[in-house]
């Protein structure tokens, strides 16, 4: 079991604007590209893997961190890939947490490793918890990720919820695959207190071979089902999910529309992939890499290219017209 001295949280003096006004306060890191699923719509069999010479180090890592927090970021959400295969996963959470100005740290994961690594991340300083959940029938499970882990998903989710650490499922529907079992998925809002979001498929890398659920639809199928549904207007995290409440129910339902929906408006975010390109949009191409920089330059040579890549951020993303798209990489090398 590891053991961390957790530093208080300190404010960052100034906040990043970019030309549309918004505050930039979110950086979402990929740490890694590999994964221990193969789901169809993200990595996929046959896969070409970075060698890890190419990814950032955990040290670099922190020094970006480092870097954004004297701009104004304080919440920091670590993905992948699968972020518990990287490792040194655990150190890094409790290096992020001892930067000042950095207030939150979360996670997206598969969880299927969760009931080996829960302890030791709440111990350094994790925050909160996104868990990746298509289906819940194993016979579904294995046909979308390729494998059979379903019993340890459901294992780290029920640990999750008993440690009290904040929750969140994430569900992708697919027409023809999943998409019946909306119901069943949202339905574990019912007595778990967590957040269940569906989020709509983006036509990026092997998503673009998936035909989207319009959560348009979807809002008007659980409004029949549960006519006393009513908007969610308290502060749920960091992320665009329009949240919905069930009366009686423990959690919310929460909808993320990229494709048949718009909420670039309010978008605090940028993103940082495994091997440094920085993106201050999901559907567009990287505006710039971090990692060559800071090895030939240092780290002192970070802080304006994460202004550059602020100011450029672009007023709002293309998904609903997908010639518009200029990133070409899969998924899981540009990080969830």
């Amino acid at each position: 079991m590891y053991t961390f001295s957790i530093k208080p949280a300190e404010r960052a003096v100034i906040s990043m604007l970019d030309l549309q006004g918004r505050e930039i306060n979110y950086l979402r890191v990929s740490i890694t590209d590999k994964c221990n699923l193969r789901c169809r719509y993200c990595m996929p069999e046959g896969v070409d893997l970075l060698p890890m010479s190419d990814l950032l180090t955990l040290e670099e890592i922190r020094a970006v961190c480092r870097q954004a927090s004297l701009l104004g970021i304080d919440r920091i959400k670590i993905t992948g890939g699968e972020p518990l295969v990287r490792r040194g996963v655990i150190e890094l959470v409790a290096m992020l947490r001892e930067l000042p100005g950095i207030r939150q740290i979360t996670m997206t994961t598969n969880g299927v490793l969760l009931p080996k690594y829960l302890p030791d991340l709440i111990l350094a300083g994790l925050d909160g918890i996104n868990i990746s959940l298509d289906t819940l029938d194993r016979e579904k499970y294995i046909r979308i990720t390729g494998r059979d882990h379903l019993n340890q998903v459901m294992e780290g989710l029920e640990l999750a919820l008993a440690s009290g650490i904040r929750v969140k499922m994430n569900s992708v529907l697919m027409k023809g695959t999943n998409d019946r079992e909306w119901l069943d998925l949202i339905s574990m809002a019912r007595n778990k207190k967590m957040d269940v979001r569906i989020i709509e498929m983006m036509p990026i890398g092997f998503g673009k071979a998936y035909e989207s659920v319009s959560n348009r639809d979807l809002l008007l199928l659980m409004k029949e089902h549960f006519p006393d549904i009513r908007e969610d207007n308290r502060i749920h995290g960091n992320g665009p999910a329009v949240y919905y409440q069930i009366p009686g129910w423990m959690g919310s339902i929460g909808l993320i529309s990229p494709v048949h929906g718009k909420f670039c408006d309010s978008c605090n975010r940028i993103r940082m992939s495994a091997i440094g390109d920085l993106k201050p949009c999901l559907c567009y191409a990287p505006v710039a890499n971090i990692r060559d920089l800071l090895r030939s330059r240092g780290e002192e040579a970070v802080a304006e290219i994460l202004k550059k890549v602020i100011s450029e951020k672009p007023e709002a993303h293309c998904f609903s017209k997908v010639e518009g798209i200029t990133e070409e990489k899969q998924m899981i090398s540009i990080g969830g």
